[in-house]
C-alpha cells in the first residue's frame, strides 16, 4: 500500500512490516476495553486518508456490550457515528498472530472540528494540558497486576489456576517474589517479552506476585502521561493474546479468588519543571512542600473518583484487610501499607506511587484522577497531615466502600465537573448506574444456598 497519507513514525513502522493481512483498529471505552473494527492491509491507507466511522456510543458501552440509552448517545442521537482517526505513531505488529498483522490505536471526533471530550485517551490528555500551562510535565509509570489461569473454569464455574508447566499441577503456595514461579511460566513470561519488545512496548520488569499465578509486569516511566497509558493498554492486550495462544487465560479482574489477594493498577508520578527538575525532589527528612500539596490534592479526589478507581461490583472485593490494598488515604515513606506512597529512591527521583485502582480500572481514567489530583493539590497548598509510619491498617478509620455509594459521589463531585467535564461526569455515572442496576437484578448462587431452603 502506499505511504502517501502516513505520518511519518506510522510510515516507517509500515515499511518495516510485511504485507499485512490483517489490521485491527482500536477504541478504548470508558471500561477500558478495546472496541473498533479488524480491515485488510489494503484498507490501511483509507482509514489514514478519511478515517474510519463508529458509533459514538461504544465510548459508553456498558461491561456487557451494551448500549446505555441513559448517556443519551444511542437512540436520542439516531446512534450517530463519528469519525475516528488514527492516533500517529501508533501503528504496532501482532506478533502473535499467525499471519502479518498490526493494530492502530484510534481517537473519536466530535463533529466539531475537535476530538470527543468524554472519550477515556482525551480526558487525560486535556488534563495533561493543564500541567504544561503551569509550566510543568507529568513523568508517568504504570504498573499491571494479573492472574494466569485456566482458560476453562472448574466444575462449579470458578477460575481456577493455570497448571504450572514445571510440575504439571496447579499452583497452591503464596511465593511473592519468587523466581522459580518466573522460571516456571518461562514460556509465557518469554512470549510477553518478545510481544513487548516488537511492538514497542516499554516493559522492564515482571514479578511473581502475593497468590499463587498473580503477577505483575511494569512499565518504564514516560514524560508522557498520555503514552504511558498507551503503553498500558498495549500490554493488557499483548498479555491476554499471548495466554490465550498458550491455552491459558490473562485476567486483570480485580478479585478473582476471594481467598487470595487482588490485582491493581499503580501509578508511579514525579513531576518536572521547565528546567527538568523533579519539583518532588527531597528527602523523607524533609519533604518537599510541594510533594506534600501534592499527597493533600489525593486525599481530597479520593472520594469523588473512587469511582473511576473502582468501576465495577467486583471492584469493591479487593478492599479487604491485610492485602497491601489501601483502605485509607494515608501516605508515606518505602511503606506499602499507604494509600499513596513514596517510594525508597535517591531525592532526585522521588516519586508518588497511587495505589488505590484495581487492575480491573481504565488506565487513561485513574491517570487522569490521579494527576487532577495532585493538580488540585498545588492549587489548595494543601496540608496531607504527617507521614504514616508502621501499619496504616492499624492507625486511623478504615474506609468502607460500596459501589452504589461511589456511583452517587462521583455523580454529585464539582472536582469531576471542574477537571473532566460535566458530560464526562454525566456519561460515565450513567453508564455505571446502568450497570449497577443490571448487576442488582440478579439472582446469584449465594442467595439461593442462604435463602431458597430456610425462608
Amino acid at each position: 500500500m502506499t505511504a502517501e497519507f502516513l505520518p511519518e513514525p506510522d510510515a516507517a513502522a509500515l515499511a518495516a512490516l510485511p504485507a499485512l493481512d490483517q489490521v485491527d483498529l482500536l477504541l478504548p471505552d470508558m471500561n477500558g476495553l478495546v472496541r473498533g473494527k479488524r480491515i485488510t492491509g489494503e484498507a490501511l491507507a483509507k482509514v489514514y486518508r478519511d478515517g474510519v466511522c463508529l458509533p459514538m456510543s461504544l465510548i459508553a458501552t456498558d461491561i456487557t456490550g451494551n448500549t446505555v440509552e441513559e448517556t443519551g448517545l444511542g437512540y436520542d442521537i439516531g446512534d450517530e457515528d463519528r469519525i475516528c482517526r488514527p492516533v500517529p505513531g501508533s501503528l504496532r505488529p501482532l506478533p502473535w498472530l499467525d499471519r502479518p498483522g498490526a493494530q492502530l490505536l484510534l481517537q473519536m471526533e466530535d463533529g466539531a472540528g475537535g476530538l470527543f471530550a468524554a472519550a477515556p485517551r482525551e480526558v487525560l490528555r486535556r488534563v495533561v494540558e493543564k500541567f504544561t500551562a503551569r509550566g510543568l510535565t507529568p513523568v508517568v509509570a504504570v504498573e499491571l497486576e494479573f492472574y494466569l489461569l485456566d482458560a476453562q473454569l472448574d466444575a462449579g464455574g470458578r477460575p481456577q489456576v493455570a497448571v504450572n508447566p514445571a510440575t504439571g499441577e496447579r499452583s497452591q503456595a503464596t511465593q511473592v517474589y519468587y523466581l522459580q514461579d518466573l522460571d516456571d511460566q518461562r514460556g509465557f513470561i518469554d512470549a510477553v517479552a518478545d510481544a513487548c519488545r516488537a511492538q514497542g512496548i516499554p516493559a522492564d520488569t515482571a514479578v511473581a506476585e502475593y497468590a499463587p499465578g498473580q503477577f505483575e509486569i511494569n512499565l518504564k516511566h514516560r514524560a508522557d502521561a498520555v503514552a504511558a497509558c498507551d503503553d498500558a493498554m498495549y500490554l493488557r492486550r499483548a498479555i491476554k493474546a499471548v495466554a490465550a495462544r498458550r491455552g491459558q487465560m490473562a485476567s486483570f479482574m480485580a478479585k478473582p479468588f476471594a481467598d487470595q489477594a487482588g490485582s491493581g493498577t499503580h501509578i508511579h508520578v514525579s513531576l518536572l519543571d521547565r528546567e527538568g527538575r523533579n519539583v518532588f525532589a527531597s528527602t523523607p527528612d524533609a519533604p518537599a512542600d510541594v510533594l506534600k500539596h501534592a499527597v493533600a490534592g489525593l486525599q481530597r479526589a479520593s472520594d469523588d473518583c473512587m469511582l473511576l478507581f473502582a468501576p465495577h461490583a467486583n471492584s469493591y472485593r479487593r478492599f479487604v484487610l491485610n492485602a497491601f490494598v489501601p483502605l485509607n488515604d494515608a501516605w508515606g515513606f518505602n511503606n506499602r501499607t499507604v494509600a499513596m506512597r513514596i517510594p525508597h529512591s535517591d531525592p532526585v527521583n522521588l516519586r508518588i506511587e497511587h495505589r488505590i485502582a484495581g487492575a480491573d480500572a481504565n488506565p487513561y481514567l485513574v491517570t487522569a484522577a490521579v494527576l487532577a489530583g495532585i493538580l488540585q493539590g498545588l492549587e489548595d497548598q494543601g496540608d496531607p497531615g504527617a507521614p504514616t509510619v508502621g501499619n496504616a491498617y492499624e492507625q486511623g478509620e478504615m474506609r468502607e466502600l460500596y459501589w452504589r455509594d461511589t456511583i452517587r459521589d462521583f455523580m454529585a463531585s464539582d472536582f469531576v465537573v471542574r477537571h473532566f467535564g460535566d458530560r464526562f461526569r454525566h456519561i460515565y455515572g450513567q453508564q455505571k448506574l446502568k450497570e449497577l442496576r443490571s448487576f442488582s437484578r440478579e439472582v446469584t448462587t449465594l442467595e439461593i444456598d442462604w435463602y431458597l431452603r430456610q425462608v
